[in-house]
Order: C-alpha cells, then sequence, then structure tokens
C-alpha cells in the first residue's frame, strides 16, 4: 500500500515523433523510488512515427499510463491537456526524451515542503549515445556552451527565475490558468514569470536531475537553438527586464562574424581575424569540455558550439516583432494566493 502521507503525483508528459525514447522515459517514471500513488498522462501530438503505438502499449501494459489528445503538436497545448486529465495534488513535467533519476520525484516532493515552493526544478543533464550527441551534450554542460545557466551546469540550490520543467503544486497550476498557449517555446519561463509575480516562490536544486537526449544532428540542433533565441526575444520584449549580458552573447557574436567576413572579403583580409578568433575561441574551449569523452566525439564539440551559439544568435536577431506584440496581447495577469 502507498504511504497515505505522500501525495499522489501526476506526471504529464507532451510527445511528438518520440518513438526512440518513450518507453524508456516513462520506465524511468514507473520506476521511481516512490511509495506515494502515481500516475502518468501522456499527451499525444501528431506523430509521422509509431510514438502513438508505443504509447498505446504502454498503457495496455500499466494501468497507471494514461493518454490524451493534442491535435495541435504544440507543447503548452499538450501540457495543458495533460494537466485538465490528470488528477492529483502534485504535478511533475516531463519531455518524452528525459530521463528521471531514480528518486526525483521522492527529492522534488521533499524539498516542496521544506521550501515551501510552487515549483522546484534541477539540472538539465545532457547525455549522448553516439559521438555526435555525446559532443552537442558535452557543449550543452559547458560554460562556453550556455554561459552560467544553472540546470544547465549546476549550482548551489536556491530561488530561481525559471527552472528546467518542473515539479508544481496543483493549486498553482489551476489557479494561474495553466500554460499561455502563444508561448510556442519559453512556456515555462512565462508561467513561472506569473507565479513569481503572485508571490510564488521558483526552487532550483541541483539535487533534482534530469537526462536529457540531444537532437540527433547538426540540422535538428541548429532549429533547436533558432527557436531558443527566437523565442528568448519574445520573453525580452514581453519583460524588458528579463535580459542580461548572457542572452545577448551570441547575438553580438553573429553580427560580429558577419561583419568581419564581409570587411575581410570586400575590404581587407584583416577582418577575417573576427571568424577566425572565435573559431579559435571554440576549439580551445571545446578541450576541457570534451575531456574524458571519445575522440570522435571530441572533435565534433567546435561544430557543435559554433552550431549553437550562431543558431541562437541568428534566431535572436530575426525574431519578428509581431510575434512578440501578439504574445504580449495574450499576457495573462498573475493570481495572487485566496484569489
Amino acid at each position: 500500500m502507498p504511504d497515505q502521507q505522500l501525495p499522489a503525483v501526476s506526471v504529464i508528459m507532451p510527445v511528438l515523433n518520440e518513438e526512440r525514447h518513450l518507453r524508456t522515459s516513462v520506465r524511468h517514471i514507473l520506476e521511481q523510488e516512490y511509495a506515494g500513488e502515481l500516475e502518468v498522462v501522456i499527451a499525444l501530438g501528431p506523430s509521422t512515427d509509431r510514438t502513438d503505438e508505443i504509447a498505446a502499449e504502454l498503457v495496455r501494459e500499466d494501468s497507471r499510463v494514461h493518454t490524451v489528445p493534442n491535435p495541435t503538436g504544440r507543447t503548452p497545448a499538450a501540457l495543458n491537456a495533460a494537466i485538465k486529465a490528470s488528477r492529483h495534488p502534485i504535478v511533475v513535467r516531463v519531455d518524452g526524451h528525459g530521463m528521471l533519476s531514480p528518486d526525483y520525484i521522492a527529492t522534488a516532493v521533499r524539498l516542496m515542503d521544506e521550501t515551501g515552493a510552487q515549483n522546484v526544478g534541477g539540472i538539465m543533464h545532457a547525455e549522448g549515445e553516439n559521438d555526435w550527441e555525446k559532443a552537442v551534450a558535452a557543449a550543452m554542460t559547458s560554460k562556453i556552451g550556455v554561459g552560467n545557466a544553472a540546470f544547465h551546469t549546476g549550482g548551489a540550490a536556491g530561488p530561481a527565475e525559471t527552472v528546467y520543467l518542473g515539479v508544481f503544486r496543483r493549486e498553482v497550476l489551476e489557479r494561474q490558468g495553466g500554460y499561455n498557449e502563444e508561448f510556442i517555446r519559453a512556456q515555462d519561463w512565462e508561467l513561472n514569470f506569473r507565479i513569481r509575480e503572485a508571490g510564488g516562490l521558483i526552487w532550483f536544486s541541483p539535487e533534482l536531475k534530469v537526462s536529457y537526449r540531444p537532437r540527433p544532428n547538426v540540422r535538428a540542433l541548429a532549429k533547436q537553438y533558432k527557436n531558443y533565441g527566437r523565442w528568448r526575444h519574445v520573453v525580452a520584449r514581453y519583460h524588458q527586464g528579463s535580459i542580461n549580458l548572457r542572452y545577448l552573447a551570441a547575438p553580438a557574436a553573429v553580427l560580429a562574424i558577419a561583419a568581419g567576413v564581409v570587411v575581410g572579403v570586400a575590404v581587407t583580409p584583416w577582418g577575417l581575424i573576427v571568424p577566425a578568433g572565435y573559431a579559435a575561441a571554440i576549439t580551445a574551449g571545446s578541450v576541457p569540455a570534451g575531456k574524458g569523452l571519445p575522440a570522435g566525439a571530441r572533435v565534433r564539440i567546435p561544430l557543435a558550439l559554433a552550431t549553437m551559439h550562431m543558431s541562437w544568435g541568428f534566431g535572436f536577431l530575426t525574431s519578428p516583432r509581431s510575434l512578440a506584440k501578439k504574445v504580449i496581447a495574450s499576457r495573462r495577469p498573475a493570481v495572487p494566493a485566496g484569489e
């Protein structure tokens, strides 16, 4: 019998084309070292691979697993649909390519009780299965790759602006009306912004770790980081106080490299010092990032870093103001407790 003192937990998963990792991800949830009641709600987007078939098998194999449709395929809509279909007072968000550490839920529930936080989260621990993915994982967990973002590189436990994925109190999600579905990306940041505006605490702890599988090729990684940059600019326009120098580094690098190439080709070869200097910097930075990895992974780290930086910067610079205006028009006021 589950320990009645532990709150029941709903794990919500937005999935789209996750045939490669879905079964393993769900297994990491069902095998959690947690004595309380547990359910998994998978929100199924319009996948073109075997994701739906695998999800149906999981439902047949374990009564704790349920599915709900997400015809739009958009992550925030999937999350809201899964929240609505779930039942329990603690809501854990997991992606279809995320692997929870064995004590993740138990630790999160303990931290919520200790801190009084409305949302707790931890480290996005990137792990690769081949040389390219290992190179991306190294880039994503290095300061030269992502700066000082605690949920990538680690850090001390404490209050945070946002956290990776998150473990929420249901009452807070319902009070805030769930995720803003206009935020196709950065929906976690926007929801946590409203929670903090309402006086709630967001708590980061390195005790919480989710293993993450990186994108499988350069094109997929470039698309991912272009979207990150595009939506980071939307966030900056939505809340001007959220921008800092870390977010401006990649756009500045894109502009400087482009200018250096133009000057180097049209005016003087000295202009090529800028792109050459950037290439030298990421090559040097990849040495400590690749420590302990196989040679095939180490030599790919500079390409992973350049793809991340340039795609993020390009996405930030080309993010249309009209997108931010649309998102700002959908702004939801934060709802304090008791209202």
